[in-house]
């Protein structure tokens, strides 16, 4: 056992990868101005650094307007309320996403609807979408995961058949591109997560991306207490305050400066480890849709089969991993098995109302729990933006702890 580190060995990597969240003088720069600006907060919205972040990364992405605000489960729940989604409606979702997939519709008043993944992607399976449509259905909200993106081709012809509406769940998909058109700027919505671990980061905050001038002008009303954003002052709404204050928003407007060439790296990297992980015996490499045509993600996803891994699963190949100086991780259970979904614990009517239909008891997702139980591993961003060394030997200590997988722990 004493070769694998996880078992007094020497680790294959002594050195750490680069930090995240990365600054520099800039940042300090653009935080000591607002300091001394003296606007602090989002009010009046958007602020001039919110400003200033929303039309560059709208422009990178490909949108006519990005709305700052708090975090990136309130992007979801705004995007719902501006499209008039509420009581009575239901929201489809994957079953293997973040708990605040979940979370958003059941805020709106909405009731979500979770169904399987696929296993190429372990992306929302969009036969299984279309099955799960009824006359209450009013939105598709599909998750682009890892390093892919969900089938927005099929998603779209879905929904415009059925009349639904498209909320993009993007928190993993900064910069990437389906067929020349950016994440986020196909369906109606497009929410993005800059949380810390996130790939554009403030620490916390979130972006939605719309085409629709109305859609646009809805969410900022919704972020800014129902103030009126027409020009006549008289379109309000029921809104509540999601604003981002000024020092988040200059953190992001000099992190998108910088993210085009992080962007580059890690796609350069990704398919270097794409080639050279195929090799590992016991490994499914889940590459990336051909339709994906800028290639930016957050995390690399791949499979390991537990039996080539002497029964191990993924949560004991991740700490071997994570031994050996390389950092890995089991992300997301299955909302079957998701200690962070419980919506018997809340009191709205929806839950109360569709006690049975959310009781995660009662709920079975073969692929999604077979990713999240067994299967998947999570390389992180910044294994990527170490060159060619940083994915060598990420592969390195893969490959190791396949060939001395009996010797792991058993648990």
């Amino acid at each position: 056992m004493k070769d694998l580190a996880i078992g007094g060995g020497t680790p294959v990597r002594s050195s750490p990868y680069p930090a995240w969240p990365s600054g520099d003088e800039r940042e300090i720069e653009a935080v000591t101005d607002v300091i001394r600006g003296g606007d602090w907060g989002g009010f009046p919205e958007p602020g001039r650094y919110a400003g200033r972040f929303e039309d560059a990364f709208s422009a990178y992405q490909g949108a006519r307007h990005g709305v700052l605000m708090s975090n990136g489960t309130i992007t979801m729940e705004v995007a719902l309320k501006a499209l008039g989604i509420g009581w009575g409606d239901e929201v489809v979702i994957p079953a293997l996403t973040f708990a605040a997939t979940a979370y958003a519709p059941i805020a709106a008043g909405a009731l979500p609807v979770i169904v399987d993944v696929t296993p190429a992607t372990w992306c929302i399976d969009p036969d299984l979408v279309e099955a799960a449509i009824t006359p209450r259905t009013r939105a598709i909200m599909p998750v682009h995961l890892g390093h892919h993106m969900a089938d927005m081709d099929r998603i779209m012809e879905i929904a415009g058949r059925h009349g639904l509406a498209v909320v993009e769940d993007c928190a993993h998909a900064h910069g990437q591109q389906w067929q020349g058109r950016g994440a986020g700027c196909i369906g109606d919505f497009g929410s993005f997560s800059h949380q810390s671990s996130k790939i554009l980061t403030a620490g916390e905050g979130g972006t939605l991306l719309t085409n629709d001038d109305d859609l646009a002008r809805r969410a900022h009303s919704l972020i800014d207490c129902g103030r009126a954003k027409d020009a006549d002052e008289k379109e309000f709404t029921f809104g509540a305050n999601y604003r981002l204050g000024e020092l988040h928003a200059a953190l992001l407007a000099v992190g998108m400066e910088r993210f085009p060439s992080q962007q580059a790296d890690r796609a350069e990297n990704g398919r270097l480890f794409e080639e050279l992980v195929a090799q590992v015996p016991g490994v499914r490499v889940m590459p990336a849709d051909p339709r994906i045509t800028r290639w930016s993600f957050y995390n690399y996803i791949l499979a390991i089969d537990p039996e080539a891994f002497a029964g191990r699963t993924n949560g004991v190949v991740c700490a071997a991993m994570e031994a050996e100086g390389i950092p890995a991780e089991v992300q997301y259970p299955p909302m079957s098995r998701y200690e962070l979904f419980q919506p018997s614990l809340s009191r709205l009517p929806v839950c109360v109302e569709h006690a049975d239909r959310l009781d995660p008891r009662q709920m079975s997702f073969p692929v999604a729990e077979a990713a999240g139980l067994r299967e998947s591993v999570y390389f992180m961003e910044n294994v990527f933006r170490d060159g060619t060394k940083g994915v060598e030997d990420a592969v390195e200590a893969l490959a190791k702890i396949q060939r001395h997988a009996d010797d792991l722990p058993p648990v």
